[in-house]
């Protein structure tokens, strides 16, 4: 594939709004104890929060973007196009098993690991040593995803924390744009290649 289609560059594009926007509009619907840096995004889509539809419909909506994303991006390698349908398909799964208002779920919990480690370790499984397609070479994707493993990292260590709702909106606020990155880059580096010499013909 020697483009990346625009529906690709829509859905990579939605995804960010979709998660930016979905928490910001479901803060605004929950009592005033809720506080940002302090309560995780899940709290938003829990069983008993106010309108939790709202971040659940968002969080669903960002996973089948990802997935999009991924069957579009063509110029990269397998292995990191079937880890990014892997958080996308996890963050789906992580909308259709919401927490309950006060303690775990095990399904949450694993499907939101599962999407939080897929999208952070995907630039560098996509990534070719001789890939010239933007954001795709290797040294931009080892970069992004230790930095997005390190933000996991933070988000880990403050999850019993009074900053685990700030950690976890950076970490995955970061894991969104990534995609977008990749494509926009992408997109330009196939533009500025060089059209193929036509064949001569006798």
């Amino acid at each position: 594939m020697n483009r990346i289609p625009r529906w690709a560059v829509a859905s990579a594009g939605a995804a960010p709004v979709l998660l930016i926007g979905g928490w910001t509009i479901a803060e605004t619907r929950q009592p005033p104890g809720y506080d940002a840096v302090r309560d995780t995004i899940s709290a938003l889509a829990a069983r008993g929060a106010t309108d939790r539809w709202v971040m659940t419909s968002a969080l669903a909506a960002l996973g089948v973007c990802y997935v999009v994303t991924a069957c579009g991006l063509g110029q990269a390698r397998p292995a990191g196009r079937t880890l990014l349908v892997t958080g996308g398909t996890s963050t789906v799964l992580v909308a259709a098993f919401p927490q309950p208002i006060h303690g775990n779920s095990v399904a949450h919990t694993v499907a939101a690991t599962a999407a939080f480690v897929s999208l952070a370790v995907w630039p560098v499984f996509a990534a070719s040593p001789r890939s010239n397609s933007g954001l795709l070479g290797m040294l931009p994707s080892v970069a992004a995803t230790a930095s997005l493993l390190g933000l996991i990292a933070w988000f880990a260590a403050e999850i019993h924390g009074g900053q685990r709702g700030l950690a976890e909106r950076c970490a995955a606020g970061a894991e969104s744009l990534w995609p977008l990155a990749v494509v926009l880059t992408t997109r330009r580096a196939l533009r500025r290649r060089p059209a193929p010499a036509p064949r001569e013909t006798r």
